[in-house]
């Protein structure tokens, strides 16, 4: 076999995360099995345990790629506008736009997998899968936390209780 034939790790481990995205999306993440996973992504088991060790690893990496950027990318909107407004509450439909904007853009991406991700994101809070939506709600939770604290300024006759809960049905 030629080096010249041999990927990049870096693309075996991209193409093994836009497999997994795609097959979770369609299939659910139990009744994906690892053997339809490796067999779709042209690689062995031992590739997928390279790079990621586990099956739950390879889904956090899954979460990871897409939801930090995301949600740096929330966190930068959010920031710009307080920074613009000083000392003044946002308005809720500001603080609501910088959350969704980013989400928006992606299921816009169909060619580079955002779609495919928010479909699985919306499986993901869907399935009875509980450790795949405490994982989801670690990877947001500072995001989360600063977003309550815009509302909680934007909204201050809001009992906290009730934020959460509006929060929770916006997101």
């Amino acid at each position: 076999m030629s080096l010249l034939a041999v990927k990049p790790p870096h693309e075996t481990r991209t193409r093994i995360l836009d497999v997994a995205e795609e097959l979770f999306m369609q299939h659910g993440f139990e009744a994906t099995s690892m053997r339809l996973l490796t067999s779709t992504a042209n690689v062995n088991l031992a590739a997928v345990n390279y790079h990621f060790g586990s099956k739950d690893a390879l889904i956090e990496a899954l979460f990871r790629r897409r939801l930090d950027p995301m949600n740096a990318e929330r966190l930068e909107a959010l920031d710009k506008l307080e920074r613009e407004a000083g000392s003044a509450p946002l308005a809720p439909e500001q603080i609501i736009r910088a959350f969704v904007r980013s989400s928006l853009r992606m299921i816009e991406d169909a060619s580079g997998g955002g779609r495919n991700f928010i479909r699985l994101l919306g499986r993901a809070y869907t399935e009875p899968a509980a450790p795949i939506r405490a994982l989801i709600g670690h990877l947001y939770a500072p995001t989360m936390e600063r977003f309550k604290q815009a509302f909680a300024k934007a909204l201050p006759e809001l009992p906290g209780d009730e934020l959460v809960w509006r929060m929770h049905f916006m997101f």
